[in-house]
């Protein structure tokens, strides 16, 4: 659900001005919200599948943001 909420916001909130370090806070908390929860139905459950897309799916997520707050460094710079 997580990665669903940042691809939405993506998409919603598109404009030529926006908070940047606001949208990477809420796309990191919201993967590793993502990740504990693809860990904890994995402890409920045992089912590996919806783990591996979890966490796959938080993981990118997490990737982009942390690539989105170098970018961001760099053009400061």
């Amino acid at each position: 659900m997580p990665e669903v909420i940042s691809i939405i916001d993506v998409y919603v909130r598109k404009r030529p001005i926006s908070n940047v370090y606001w949208d990477i806070t809420i796309y990191s908390v919201l993967s590793i919200i993502g990740i504990a929860l693809a860990i904890g139905s994995w402890v409920m459950k045992k089912r590996k599948i919806p783990l591996i897309i979890g966490l796959l799916a938080n993981i990118f997520v997490l990737a982009c943001t942390f690539l989105l707050l170098f970018a961001m460094g760099m053009s400061e710079q």
